[in-house]
């Protein structure tokens, strides 16, 4: 966990929202109440309260370049685009767009004012100034029609190819193609707006104002033949390819966005990773995708999943299609109707492989393969494999293995002064100031980084067992003869062993040895538990049912504790359905590792991990113990930490929404969960709040009382509350409106006169401002925090990289402060978001975003390992499982035993 920083930026942040998508306002949601509740005013980000003065300052630049705006009285006119064929058929596809609007623009230039056009590949056009007529219709013919866009009549141009092949229709097609263009007025958007951005007052027109620059970046891309994706932008450059295994490349390239910032607009330009498929030949891709050596070992149902939609050029015509499936019958076996060039409408059936040999195109292989089918669904259009090639800079939107997404973090990494030197290069390259529709708006960007004055914090001192102080150094410590302050014992505890090749003896003694040199009572173990030979092959569920059954007829009562070994490091099988046996059905504490490289430092850090687990503490924040954190140690104060964690692309699972709590105030080091499934990709937490008649099964609830129970019969008067990173900037305000709200009818309905005061901090990863320290290639040192120049221009927003980047280039937490009733001062806040970074107990590292957040992401993690291998049948999902309007049924996750519901068993 501890450092976030080399990782490849693969997920950018959410696009903005599309010009004919009407985003949900909170209000709307809210409208929902029943008529006689009266709807609250809607509650908006928070003002900044002064900035930050604590700290050493430090000086550093910022990959943010300022931009300057002549101010003007014009509008942007907003056209929204409908493209038809001359037989009214409408078109689509994304890539004739763009060809045909800019040949649309050198066709009627002066009909159109000369104007020159931010046009977003789609559905939305916009000019500076009014397009002469209120309705625009055009008539475009484009003459190179070779893109192999598939014709009105649906046969595939210029190739009298298999499926698709009499002459008439071939030579139709072979004619210039003619479409309808419609520029329909929607909106006008004053381009001031651009000023109200800057100073922070956002409204519906800043934000569509920035999106219209927005656009205008990624046309000046689109023209130079880039992959768009969002606001990141990739050229077709070998030298930014890496190879990541089965058929997939890394490709870098940068995002690039304008954002209004307390220094006026400024531009961010960011390196940006993202996977493309390995163009070529398809036979290769298909080899090294599933790593086989021979061609007679192709999956074809695998392929044929792989290959949907990807774009081909073919050799022998040069013709581009899109692949839509593979044959049902192998090239020297699959027919098709061919017409008889007699002019009689007789057609003969021949297979696609003679068809070729006729035409004199020697195929070598490809006669015992499926044929590429890239026609229309009731017209096949066959070719032979060898004869394909995939073209350039197509996404790769599967999931990564684990092998592939470490080879792509380790490769895509960048030292910070590397990192500045390609930021400088690509800002030059793109040449912004020559695009006529930037000068149009009267905007240019100055060539330099920002630079500002960020602050370095000074760490927060930590206490270890008998009193002794730890201070930490560049964002580490550690625990060389000194002991964990509050230790547990292991007793009444086994061994697992699921096949894993491992000296046990050894092991056991070394962490016996270490355990008691922290200060933790160990016992021997009651038993080793290995697994039989024959039950390696059985199923997981199998398995550990087996491994139970043996536990329960050696051991005389449950035991407290058990250490797993595992085969395998990551993705191992058993894992999941392990942790859901000793957590949800036993109540057992458990401990996984795999025992490749065991040393010393390594039993450390799993002696930490269990200590937390069975309710110790490993170290405390001084001011924890002396009971001097501002608003929090004086107030009974409650922490929270969200995250939801969703499937991976193409996956069909639930979301797992995790909510962290702190228990025994005025610790702000001790937490627990509780986990719940949500409907897929749904960011917003659904269970917060559930009323059922008059019980409550929502999440807040649960940790309401476990905090009332541990803490001594308070109540907390502060609820403090971080929300993870998948909230993007335009859905704060339904943050603040509708979870917050949710949270205080949870409280409400647990004691009407009690009002705690709230406070809302979002952390955000996925965004893309860097710092880079001047005349330093190193990192900015850990504590550093930016509150100035490229923050929000009126909310209280700041970055904080509390963490020492070892790798790569640090990416600072975003926190952004979104509700304040308890009143922290900027000082205030940013002390305590950095303590907050000190007390995660898995590591002696200060981490780069605060604890309680991990904490969360890492028992949704853990809690939803359970699910992968529950079969999503109707069985598991009738058990009350909560459902989003018009979904299926979400399963629901067992309950944590009632032994470990409120221990730190995410650790």
């Amino acid at each position: 966990m501890g450092s976030h920083d080399g990782e490849a930026d693969e997920l950018p942040p959410p696009p903005p929202v599309p010009p004919n998508v009407v985003p949900i306002k909170a209000d709307d949601v809210l409208g929902e109440s029943p008529p006689n509740k009266p709807v609250k005013p809607k509650k908006l980000p928070m003002a900044r309260p002064g900035v930050g003065r604590k700290g050493q300052p430090i000086q550093l630049y910022s990959n943010h370049f300022k931009v300057s705006v002549k101010s003007t009285e014009d509008f942007f006119f907003h056209y929204d685009v409908k493209l038809k064929y001359e037989d009214d058929q409408p078109v689509d596809g994304k890539v004739v767009g763009r060809k045909v609007i800019d040949k649309l623009q050198q066709t009627y230039h002066s009909e159109l004012s000369n104007k020159d056009f931010a046009y977003d590949g789609e559905k939305s056009l916009f000019t500076v100034g009014a397009l002469p007529q209120v309705n625009n219709e055009f008539t475009v013919v484009l003459e190179d029609m070779s893109t192999g866009k598939t014709a009105a009549n649906g046969s595939p141009e210029g190739n009298d190819s298999p499926g698709g092949g009499d002459r008439k229709r071939v030579r139709r097609s072979y004619q210039p193609k003619t479409f309808k263009v419609e520029l329909i007025r929607a909106a006008e958007i004053p381009m001031s707006a651009i000023g109200q951005a800057i100073r922070g007052e956002e409204s519906e027109n800043s934000l569509e104002a920035l999106r219209v620059l927005d656009i205008i970046l990624r046309q000046h891309s689109a023209k130079q033949g880039c992959l768009i994706v969002r606001q990141s932008f990739f050229h077709n450059n070998p030298s930014n390819f890496v190879d990541l295994g089965g058929g997939v490349m890394g490709c870098r390239g940068f995002h690039s966005s304008f954002r209004g910032t307390q220094s006026g607009l400024s531009l961010n330009i960011d390196v940006s990773t993202t996977m493309i498929v390995k163009p070529g030949p398809i036979f290769d891709f298909l080899l090294a995708n599933q790593k086989v050596d021979n061609p007679s070992r192709i999956d074809w149902q695998k392929a044929k999943r792989a290959l949907k939609n990807l774009r081909i050029k073919t050799i022998h015509s040069n013709g581009e299609f899109k692949i839509v499936g593979l044959s049902e019958q192998n090239c020297k076996e699959q027919t098709f109707p061919l017409k008889q060039r007699d002019g009689s409408n007789d057609t003969v059936e021949i297979t696609v492989y003679d068809y070729y040999m006729k035409k004199g195109i020697e195929l070598q292989y490809s006669g015992d393969f499926p044929c590429i089918n890239a026609g229309k669904p009731k017209r096949p259009t066959y070719f032979p494999i060898e004869l394909c090639n995939l073209l350039p800079l197509q996404r790769y939107t599967k999931a990564l293995s684990t092998l592939q997404r470490t080879s792509l973090v380790e490769k895509s990494r960048q030292k910070p002064d590397e990192r500045m030197r390609v930021l400088d290069d690509a800002l030059q390259r793109s040449k912004y100031d020559s695009d006529p529709m930037l000068r149009a708006c009267g905007i240019s960007v100055a060539p330099k980084f920002t630079q500002i004055e960020g602050r370095v914090l000074q760490a927060p001192k930590l206490k270890a067992a008998n009193g002794e102080d730890i201070i930490p150094r560049s964002g580490k410590w550690n625990f060389t003869n000194r002991k964990l302050i509050q230790t547990c014992s292991v007793d009444k505890w086994a061994v697992v062993n699921f096949s894993a090749r491992c000296d046990i003896r050894n092991l056991i003694r070394d962490l016996m040895r270490n355990a008691s040199a922290k200060g933790i009572q160990m016992d021997e173990p009651f038993e080793v538990f290995e697994e039989s030979p024959s039950m390696r092959r059985a199923p997981v569920s199998r398995r550990v049912d087996d491994m139970f059954e043996q536990i329960k007829s050696k051991l005389p009562g449950a035991p407290r504790f058990l250490l797993c070994l595992l085969s395998e490091r990551k993705n191992c099988e058993v894992y999941g359905p392990w942790k859901r046996k000793c957590l949800a059905e036993f109540g057992i504490v458990t401990q996984c590792l795999a025992p490749t490289r065991v040393n010393d430092p390594y039993l450390l850090n799993l002696l930490m991990k269990i200590n937390a687990k069975l309710g110790g503490m490993n170290s405390l924040l001084q001011i924890e113990a002396s009971r001097a954190i501002p608003h929090v140690s004086n107030v009974p104060t409650i922490i929270l930490g969200m995250d939801v964690s969703h499937g991976h692309p193409g996956q069909n699972r639930p979301s797992i929404a995790a909510l962290v709590s702190s228990r025994q105030w005025p610790n702000i080091s001790k937490y627990r969960a509780s986990v719940h499934t949500q409907s897929a990709r749904q960011e917003m937490m659904a269970s917060l709040f559930k009323p059922r008649g008059t019980e409550d099964d929502g999440l807040i609830r649960e940790s309401l009382i476990d905090f009332y129970t541990s803490s001594g019969k308070r109540k907390p008067d502060h609820v403090i509350i971080f929300q993870r990173d998948g909230v993007s900037e335009s859905q704060f305000t339904q943050v603040i409106n509708i979870e917050l709200d949710q949270i205080i009818e949870a409280c409400k309905f647990l004691d009407e006169k009690w009002s705690p005061k709230f406070t809302v901090i979002v952390a955000q990863k996925n965004h893309h401002t860097k710092f880079f320290q001047t005349g330093s290639p190193e990192n900015v040192p850990p504590g550093t925090v930016v509150d100035t120049k490229v923050c929000h221009p009126r909310n209280f927003d700041f970055y904080m990289c509390a963490h020492a980047g070892m790798i790569g280039t640090t990416r600072p937490t975003h926190y952004h402060v979104l509700h304040d009733e308890i009143g922290f001062s900027a000082d205030d806040m940013q002390e305590f978001v950095h303590s907050l970074s000190y007390v995660y107990q898995r590591s002696t590292t200060a981490i780069s975003v605060v604890a309680p957040i991990c904490y969360a992401h890492l028992a949704a993690a853990q809690v939803g390992t359970f699910l992968k291998f529950e079969e999503m049948s109707d069985a598991s999902s009738s058990q009350g499982g909560h459902t989003s309007v018009g979904s299926a049924p979400v399963p629901e996750l067992p309950r944590l035993h009632e032994k470990v519901r409120s221990s730190m068993f995410f650790c």
